[in-house]
């Protein structure tokens, strides 16, 4: 009986919780609302210190951090989230630390495409964006199954920044370019030996034909599949992007509370959303002129 009990206020709760924020959330949709939220979930190993928790278990809670932030995200209607994972450079962290968390990770992907997941219960489409080839198989293939499963989802996007970083994301990118664009050039000297000459050297187009601009490359980004982000969020009171969309973040809002990532709450969404309402003329502006 006192089992039920507790389950009949745990649902309660839950729904008086659930209309709460459906109260808050009608009142800021008045205003514009962000279409891409990026997070920068710092503060992890310091909370499992904090609370004196396993090895682990300050991820373990920061993926429920993560669960409850993308809820938040799509009952406002933000459309895109993107989190920031692992850099490249965690991989120099002590080796047993970094097998720890890919198998977390592997295990958490793995959630996330359950038949009951929040992901097939909103319809979010997963991605998983960087360079993949440096994780473990397992990782990888879960990573790959995730994507496929939820290809057909289209009510909101997460994307997951994983083996990332923004350099590596670039330097990419412009390789693929380059790779690109001498393809073309080889095609088209197929095609002038064949006798198709249309006079290059007279109107001198093909110079600035083959040249690469920031269109090619931000078409081969890791993150070309959604719109840079309108706010990024970096928790634990960290003012640095640690190398994580400096190509896509510009023009902006930038936000760092001092509650490390399993800390944030809906308190933080709101404020944030409110101050991105408040600097919206003034950030649409600048991408205007960008």
């Amino acid at each position: 009986m006192e089992a039920v009990n507790g389950k009949q206020v745990g649902h309660l709760f839950e729904n008086i919780s659930s209309f709460f924020r459906q109260c808050i959330f009608s009142v800021l949709s008045v205003g514009p609302v962000p279409s891409h939220i990026a997070f920068i979930m710092d503060g992890n190993r310091r909370y499992s210190k904090k609370q004196n928790l396993l090895d682990g278990d300050g991820h373990r809670a920061g993926f429920s951090a993560l669960i409850n932030m993308l809820k938040y995200c799509y009952e406002l209607g933000v459309k895109y989230i993107t989190v920031y994972a692992f850099s490249i450079d965690n991989f120099r962290r002590r080796p047993e630390e970094v097998e720890s968390l890919m198998k977390l990770m592997q295990e958490k992907i793995d959630e996330l495409i359950k038949e009951e997941s929040i992901a097939n219960r909103l319809g979010v489409r997963i991605y998983f964006q960087g360079n993949l080839k440096l994780l473990s198989a397992p990782v990888r293939s879960s990573a790959e199954r995730a994507m496929v499963k939820t290809a057909g989802h289209s009510k909101a996007v997460l994307s997951v920044c994983v083996a990332y970083t923004s350099t590596d994301e670039i330097v990419h990118a412009v390789q693929e370019s380059c790779e690109e664009k001498w393809d073309e050039i080889r095609k088209q000297d197929a095609n002038n030996a064949g006798g198709n000459l249309v006079g290059r050297e007279k109107n001198g187009k093909d110079k600035d034909e083959h040249l690469i601009g920031v269109t090619n490359i931000d078409s081969h980004m890791y993150m070309a599949v959604v719109p840079d982000p309108d706010i990024i969020i970096r928790t634990s009171g960290e003012y640095r992007l640690s190398n994580f969309l400096l190509w896509q973040s510009a023009n902006c809002l930038l936000y760092s509370p001092t509650a490390l990532w399993p800390e944030i709450g809906l308190r933080h969404l709101v404020w944030v959303v409110l101050d991105f309402q408040r600097n919206y003329l003034y950030l649409k502006e600048k991408k205007k002129q960008a």
